[in-house]
């Protein structure tokens, strides 16, 4: 039989070079479309599919390469003498090599297409053969990937093609294919609304390989949406410093979901995948100076967000200690000079942090399983606001409470936040009863804590996180409300003429 390979790629990069090496040694080149055209005028012998399978292409391309000339000749076992008596038999020739790859669907769909021209870029024929090819690994070389043309050449030059680089090429199909049709999976789902699915496959792609996980011990990397969504990390540009890691990551999307709660000038610092120091102000000069004098212990070595471009006072400011990243939709000049002389600290351009998606969810993995929720973009409907105490509070405490129930909501429970006007004065977080997450936030208020409000992000059990704010001199307190024992907090309260506001709207988070 005669050595062929079957090249149909839609990336056409590299691909001429490549058929003029297999060219060289002695296979004979089968192709299709408009691979076919670019390598015939470059000069090569290209033999047509419907040379190979007596059967023109028809159905305006939909069927080509689906005919038993093309996928016997790559399913046939060569070490079975049945198998090469019947395509002998039937005067099938062997496809020794297969180069594909498949209809750019992602492209035609971020494009902006209708339903019709994305199912008409459902590869059909490509996926058939790379599985039919992948499954005969050990006597036909497939080729999914074009990073991969220069040594499978170099491996058929020198007759070094063993097993174990052909299982390689195997996987890298079937992880290919796979993801193909995740995509078009999760493009149907969200074009008939499907929510939560009976059947859930999700494709990623790796952006880069992390230094370590959590710890030292834990291997890691970061995976991307491999279609990509608006506002995610994979877009975001690092423009200097060192090497991002897993809790850099981490943290990183904590402070980003909380910056998207706020229009105005915003600031937020995190520390451990908590915030830190929050806070809004007339600039983002401002903004931060207050973060900062939120918490100028905690924030060392923190990571920062801003949500307006950062400038030349606002580096000066931010490289007078040590922080691991500083993310903004965009950076002057000067700020940029600014941030040189940390060289380590990782600065990150990020044009959409901002952005958020409505049908993004939360996936949570546990043994054996994964959680999945929708995101929790909500906050609370102001007309359900309900004052349950005699004392009502003013419009400057509804505005502070507000931006306090912001900032608790993206807390680990149980969560407790002070705040006065639009800056914390003091977080309480993770704790495992909520009186211990108030007192932390009373005791790192200090005296800052007279006239804040007080914004938790779940019911108050019991009476003595009332009772705590109101020998700290909280001037009001909004929580969800909802508890059997609601009314000794709110008799609690009457009794200081405390202010306290239910909202109807927990926000746990864990």
């Amino acid at each position: 039989m005669k050595k062929r390979a079957l090249l149909s790629v839609s990336d056409k990069a590299g691909i001429v070079d490549f058929a003029k090496a297999l060219d060289k040694a002695g296979y004979e080149i089968i192709s299709t479309g408009g691979t076919a055209e670019i390598l015939k005028k470059e000069g090569l012998k290209v033999l047509q599919i419907s040379d190979v399978t007596g059967f023109p292409e028809c159905l305006d391309g939909r069927v080509k390469t689906l005919h038993p000339a093309v996928h016997a000749g790559l399913l046939y076992r060569r070490d079975l003498p049945s198998h090469v008596q019947a395509v002998e038999e039937l005067g099938i020739n062997s496809i020794d090599v297969v180069v594909v790859n498949l209809y750019p669907f992602k492209q035609t769909v971020l494009k902006g297409c209708d339903f019709a021209e994305a199912v008409e870029n459902i590869d059909i024929g490509g996926p058939t053969m790379l599985r039919s090819a992948a499954k005969n690994y050990r006597f036909v070389t497939v080729v999914v990937d074009p990073a991969d043309y220069g040594e499978v050449i170099e491996r058929i030059n020198n007759d070094t093609m063993d097993e174990r680089f052909r299982m390689t090429l195997m996987y890298k199909v079937y992880a290919h294919t796979a993801v193909y049709d995740s995509m078009i999976s999760a493009y149907l789902a969200s074009q008939l609304g499907i929510n939560q699915p009976q059947l859930l496959s999700l494709p990623f792609e790796k952006k880069m390989d992390l230094r370590y996980g959590e710890n030292p011990n834990q291997t890691a990397a970061f995976y991307t949406d491999y279609m990509p969504v608006k506002g995610g990390l994979g877009g975001a540009e690092q423009l200097q410093g060192k090497e991002l890691s897993f809790n850099n990551i981490n943290d990183l999307s904590g402070a980003i979901g909380l910056l998207r709660e706020f229009t105005e000038p915003c600031a937020v610092a995190v520390k451990h995948a908590n915030p830190c120091g929050v806070a809004c102000g007339e600039d983002i000069f401002d903004a931060y100076a207050k973060a900062y004098e939120c918490d100028p212990v905690s924030i060392f070595g923190g990571i920062v967000a801003l949500n307006r471009t950062c400038d030349e006072q606002t580096a000066s400011k931010m490289v007078e200690i040590f922080l691991e990243i500083v993310a903004a939709p965009d950076f002057t000049e000067g700020a940029l000079e600014v941030f040189k002389k940390k060289p380590n600290l990782r600065v990150m351009r990020m044009p959409e942090i901002m952005e958020k998606s409505a049908t993004a969810k939360d996936y949570k993995r546990v043994p054996g399983g994964l959680l999945v929720q929708d995101i929790d973009l909500g906050l609370y409907d102001k007309n359900n606001l309900k004052t349950v105490t005699e004392a009502q509070p003013s419009a400057e405490a509804l505005d502070a409470m507000e931006f306090a129930y912001k900032v608790v909501k993206h807390v680990k429970s149980n969560a407790i936040v002070l705040a006065k006007g639009k800056q914390t004065v003091g977080i309480g977080a993770g704790q495992t009863n909520r009186i211990w997450a108030a007192k932390q936030a009373i005791e790192h208020a200090g005296d800052r804590a007279k006239g804040a409000v007080l914004a938790s992000d779940a019911f108050f059990p019991f009476n003595d996180c009332a009772e705590a704010a109101a020998e700290a001199g909280i001037s009001a307190i909004i929580q969800p409300g909802g508890s059997i024992r609601d009314n000794d907090s709110i008799e609690l309260c009457n009794k200081h003429g405390l202010p306290m506001v239910f909202t109807g709207e927990r926000h746990f988070k864990h």
